[in-house]
């Protein structure tokens, strides 16, 4: 495969450091017939650095996307808020959302629009004007290696295929913060590695990523810090030395067991 990630890119000055997401006791219950509620999340606190990758890691279930939809305001929290690129996602959504790129394994493409159009679509949305959206699309396209099928209706790609035009997607606008739901889930090996390096060089140009995980390669890669999260409440915060010298555990998969147990 040939190097997507241009020089002059990979080469970008060193990021300044201060928050991009910052979580504060946030929380989601929802209602439910039978049992009355379920509790998704519950006290949620962490901070999310520019400059960095905060893995969120945990079992289905556990909350992480319930997590990453409150960040991204496609849910509101029931308690708690959360504040996304200095704005609070409770009283400035639509800022947050001008200021994310937001990435879910449930995020869909418009199967009648091509590659191509489904990125000039967004980026009109975003209210890019149309020469520079034209360069942004075309930069997108080399990026992401694109161009072979830039003009195939996306109702005929591959999985690979789409998820690299839903990333694409997500950051037409060049946003300062990421959130991201298991990017690489279902990929093959190649285009997995396309997309763990294009989160490394994202962070390298000091953008705020948060990234949902159930690769544990990934996250000895890629995370900076991380956080365990078991049935809707975080179990440990830190570094992986943080955490192996909290645990006592040397490998990701022991450090899980060990703060959620069997």
């Amino acid at each position: 495969m040939t190097n997507a990630f241009p020089e002059s890119v990979q080469a970008a000055s060193p990021p300044l450091r201060r928050e991009g997401i910052e979580a504060i006791e946030l929380g989601k219950v929802f209602p439910d017939s039978r049992v009355g509620k379920i509790v998704a999340a519950e006290g949620i606190t962490f901070t999310c650095w520019h400059g960095e990758v905060f893995g969120l890691l945990g079992p289905n279930g556990a909350g992480k996307s319930t997590t990453l939809r409150m960040l991204a305001t496609v849910l509101d929290p029931t308690a708690g808020t959360a504040r996304v690129a200095g704005h609070d996602i409770r009283e400035e959504p639509l800022e947050v959302r001008r200021s994310i790129g937001y990435l879910s394994s449930t995020t869909g493409l418009y199967g009648r629009l091509t590659a191509r159009e489904t990125l000039e679509y967004f980026g009109s949305l975003h209210g890019i004007e149309k020469k520079a959206l034209r360069e942004r699309v075309d930069e997108l396209l080399r990026l992401f290696e694109i161009g072979s099928f830039a003009d195939l209706r996306c109702e005929k790609l591959s999985t690979g295929m789409r998820q690299k035009v839903s990333i694409a997607r997500a950051i037409v606008h060049d946003p300062p913060v990421l959130i991201l739901d298991e990017p690489t889930l279902g990929l093959d090996i190649l285009i997995a590695r396309t997309m763990v390096r294009f989160i490394e060089d994202c962070r390298s140009r000091g953008k705020c990523i948060i990234l949902s995980t159930h690769i544990l390669s990934e996250v000895d890669r890629l995370c900076d810090r991380l956080a365990i999260i078991h049935r809707g409440r975080l179990r440990g915060t830190g570094t992986l030395q943080d955490l192996r010298l909290r645990t006592g555990a040397q490998y990701v998969e022991d450090i899980f067991v060990n703060l959620v147990g069997e």
